[in-house]
């Protein structure tokens, strides 16, 4: 039996948020009201202004003095810059734990698996989860908490789905490609690192 995750008040309510922009509840250029969010889950304004700050930071908001607070008008190349910056950082993260996955992937393997069934059912919410999430499995990997820290910071889960749903920017197989990456690392691939670069670059969305 698994251990449920608990979330912080500050994290569900941030995930409600997500969800409502990525869903298109909130659209670009959309005021989203901090009293509005906090009635509707019966909450205080302060963890809602805490979760606003957050993505206010990872640049999915924007706010102006007496304007209040608004999706950004996100292009592709604002979803675009993110990707480098994670390249490099799972690059550096594969080299730190080649040798860990090499001896053991079962922490990547069930994300493929859940990939395999997501593909086969289009189920784009599946592809975001278990994209992210095997790429996060990764970077724990390398053991190192300052690039995971980072990592994280960088909002991946965000702007994957983002970059998914807005802009339609779909892989062949997101199955097919990360079970290659596992197979990499058992066979204790040398090029791991440009390999796992090169995957993340090909999942950037065209400007």
């Amino acid at each position: 039996m698994t251990t449920p995750v608990v979330h912080s008040l500050r994290e569900q309510i941030r995930e409600h948020i997500v969800e409502g922009i990525v869903s298109g509840r909130w659209k670009p250029g959309e005021r989203i009201v901090e009293r509005r969010i906090a009635t509707e889950l019966e909450v205080s304004q302060t963890p809602v202004r805490e979760a606003l700050r957050e993505l206010e930071s990872l640049r999915l908001i924007e706010s102006a003095p007496n304007k209040g607070v608004r999706v950004r008008n996100l292009t592709a190349a604002d979803l675009e810059e993110s990707y480098p910056v994670r390249a490099g950082l799972e690059a550096i993260a594969a080299e730190l734990a080649a040798e860990r996955l090499a001896e053991d992937c079962s922490a990547l393997e069930p994300h493929v698996a859940a990939l395999y069934e997501a593909d086969r059912a289009s189920d784009g919410t599946a592809q975001v989860r278990h994209t992210v999430a095997f790429h996060r499995e990764l970077v724990r990997a390398a053991g190192n908490s300052v690039l995971l820290h980072t990592w994280e910071g960088l909002g991946i889960e965000v702007f994957t789905a983002l970059s998914i749903r807005w802009l339609g920017t779909v892989q062949q197989s997101y199955a097919e490609e990360h079970e290659e990456l596992v197979q990499a690392f058992r066979r204790h691939d040398p090029r791991i690192a440009e390999l796992v670069k090169a995957h993340v670059l090909g999942c950037a969305p065209q400007a």
